[in-house]
């Protein structure tokens, strides 16, 4: 059973999974780093300098001045702001995602299809590729 674990580890995908989870994590970390420090900021002073990250409601009926100070009592809240970066977020590591597996398809190597017949001169019959008379006719210029 042992050596059937290790086969499996080692012959299946397990491995690739691993790789592909540990970059798909550090991708996410990139992209929400992307979104909080390089996005939202100037959509943000766009906007009437919000802070997305700052909009907030609070359900406990108190007022805080920051998510940070609201989050410190404990207090219950509507992340509005973190909602709002967690989808833009989402939507440009799905369109990144797009666009790499856009790019991965058109470099993959197309599979060359080889043809299996060939069409005689004379009767317009398909015939093997290796056929050196035809089947039908008889024609040997195939």
């Amino acid at each position: 059973m042992l050596k059937e674990f290790r086969n499996f580890l080692i012959k299946g995908n397990v491995v690739d999974l691993a790789v592909g989870f540990i970059f798909g994590a550090a991708f996410a970390t990139l992209i929400k780093s992307l979104v909080e420090n390089i996005i939202m900021p100037p959509i943000g002073l766009l906007l009437g300098r919000v802070d997305f990250s700052q909009l907030f409601i609070s359900l406990d009926g108190n007022s805080y001045a920051t998510l940070a100070d609201l989050e410190k009592v404990g207090a219950p809240a509507i992340k509005l702001g973190v909602f709002a970066n967690d989808a833009i977020s989402f939507t440009i590591l799905g369109f990144v995602m797009f666009m790499f597996i856009k790019s991965y398809n058109k470099l993959k190597k197309e599979e060359v299809v080889v043809a299996k017949t060939k069409v005689c001169g004379d009767c317009a019959m398909e015939i093997p590729v290796a056929a050196k008379k035809c089947g039908h006719c008889g024609n040997t210029a195939v």
